[in-house]
């Protein structure tokens, strides 16, 4: 009868994986998708009102122009003008920056220390405008929503309490790492692939961005097995495939209307 129910259950979820499907500009990547921009767009909406309500905005005029100014560039040549694009700087410590769906870009002043010039914010800006518009937040909410269908499959397929606590503990552990986990690392590598081609076709030098990864690559200790339990690939590797992908950055930074080269120093 469990078994029977787990069948009646994984029937009930296929019809969503035939009609859910999208594609990663640039990439050409297939994604399966239950949720639809607009509704990742609110999302993305409430979630900056927290921000706003939990971080300091930054003070100086200098530095707002500046992340202004490329945040706008990038926006430019993004080819989503749907978007309600918003670019703030807060003034932390921590080494961080992030795009909400939607358009509202984060820049932390931690992070500023890292770059020299223009060109390696760009690349910053251009990485996390490339999860937005990769759609990855709507991705990883349809992959959330997947490894619950599949928790009640496998609970539906076990009679004891005891064997389905343990299978499900069983589950749990293998989609994060068999799944969950190098799915966020290919959201990384392609926000970096993406954001690359951004920041070339708005003008900047793109081998900048790798002098940045490079440098902030170096920031912590990094471990081969790190890797596999993290979200986010170590810095030698993202390096190594932003090096591959740079022929094809240059591409469009050639055809760039505005060459803005290095840019100015920070």
């Amino acid at each position: 009868m469990k078994t029977t129910l787990g069948k009646i259950v994984l029937l009930s979820v296929m019809p969503l994986f035939m009609a859910a499907c999208a594609t990663v500009p640039y990439t050409g990547r297939t994604q399966v998708m239950f949720t639809s921009e607009s509704e990742e767009t609110q999302m993305g909406m409430q979630a900056w009102d927290e921000v706003l309500s939990k971080y300091k905005i930054c003070k100086n005029k200098k530095t707002n122009a500046l992340v202004n100014r490329v945040g706008r560039a990038i926006a430019a040549v993004a080819d989503k003008p749907e978007y309600q694009w918003e670019f703030k700087v807060f003034e932390t410590n921590q080494a961080n920056a992030f795009c909400l769906p939607g358009g509202k870009v984060a820049v932390f002043t931690g992070i500023l220390k890292y770059m020299d010039c223009e060109a390696e914010l760009a690349a910053v800006v251009g990485h996390e405008v490339g999860h937005a518009i990769a759609r990855h937040g709507g991705e990883r909410v349809s992959q959330g929503m997947l490894q619950q269908a599949g928790a009640a499959i496998v609970a539906a397929s076990v009679d004891s309490p005891t064997e389905q606590q343990l299978a499900l503990l069983i589950y749990g552990g293998a989609t994060n790492l068999g799944a969950i986990l190098p799915y966020s690392r290919t959201h990384e590598y392609e926000a970096d692939h993406i954001g690359m081609i951004l920041m070339a076709k708005a003008g900047y030098d793109p081998r900048y961005a790798i002098k940045f990864w490079e440098k902030f690559s170096k920031v912590s200790s990094e471990s081969e097995l790190g890797e596999w339990f993290s979200t986010h690939p170590i810095g030698k590797h993202r390096v190594e495939e932003l090096k591959k992908l740079l022929p094809e950055a240059m591409k469009y930074y050639n055809k760039a209307k505005v060459k803005r080269g290095g840019g100015a120093k920070l």
